[in-house]
């Protein structure tokens, strides 16, 4: 059992009730797509910078990297794996892959993921400072407490909030270092940088996310209080509905 299956002591303000489940390691890994996902968004842009490398060829690289993508999407599909998670990946990669052909620079390929990087991160930023971060809205519904942490668990909107900053700093950070490489670098330098710099910050983020929340306060099961509150109100019903029942015997005998 890790540190996230067990309640934290000291919770800053549950409220009522048992808390509900926190998320364990492995289930933070998933939640941002796994390894697989990791890898799955990483090997065409390697394939990419590859085959341009030894062919110098943009067609040829574009087409290799959007096949690959379009096998791992059926590989993942095949296994019954979510929709989501098979083709986002195809669907970046044609992006670049149009970018790519069109522009005729190979660098192109990689900007619209570059854009996207960008502007996550100055979401997860904005959300942080306006106090509704990012990770919590994510995380909040796997957790069973959806937005509860925003009005009843301080301990845990504290927690969202730093990692959401620390998301929204290290993707800025990965930022800074590739559009410079876009602007005066040329296409195998930034290909060989955004290859090496796919994993890291992002396992860096969750493992970062994994130790805040490890030292937060439990969630608070707001399913479970519903159901709770919806079984109660049952039991109500069928209790009025004994008593009818009991008082309409009285009155015929």
């Amino acid at each position: 059992m890790t540190s996230l299956d067990k309640p934290a002591a000291g919770a800053d303000g549950p409220g009522p009730g048992t808390p509900g489940p926190t998320v364990t390691d492995k289930a933070l890994m998933e939640a941002f797509g796994g390894v697989r996902g990791m890898v799955d968004t990483t090997v065409p842009g390697l394939v990419f910078v590859l085959v341009y490398t030894i062919r110098r060829d943009i067609h040829l690289a574009a087409v290799a990297a959007l096949g690959l993508s379009v096998l791992l999407a059926l590989a993942r599909l095949a296994r019954r794996e979510t929709l989501k998670h098979a083709f986002s990946g195809v669907f970046g990669v044609g992006i670049g892959a149009v970018f790519a052909m069109m522009s005729g620079d190979a660098k192109n390929f990689y900007l619209p993921g570059m854009l996207y990087t960008l502007g996550l991160a100055v979401a997860y930023c904005l959300s942080a400072m306006v106090r509704f971060p990012l990770i919590g809205v994510l995380l909040g519904p796997l957790m069973r407490e959806n937005l509860s942490w925003r009005t009843r668990n301080p301990g845990r909107l504290a927690a969202y909030t730093k990692a959401t900053w620390a998301w929204g700093i290290v993707l800025l950070a990965k930022s800074a270092i590739l559009f410079p490489i876009y602007f005066w670098g040329d296409a195998t330098q930034l290909g060989w940088v955004k290859v090496a710099l796919g994993i890291p910050p992002l396992l860096l983020c969750v493992y970062l996310t994994y130790v805040f929340l490890a030292k937060a306060p439990p969630p608070i099961d707001v399913i479970a209080e519903l159901e709770a509150e919806e079984a109660a109100e049952a039991e109500r019903k069928k209790e009025r509905e004994r008593e009818r029942v009991a008082g309409e015997a009285r009155t015929d005998s």
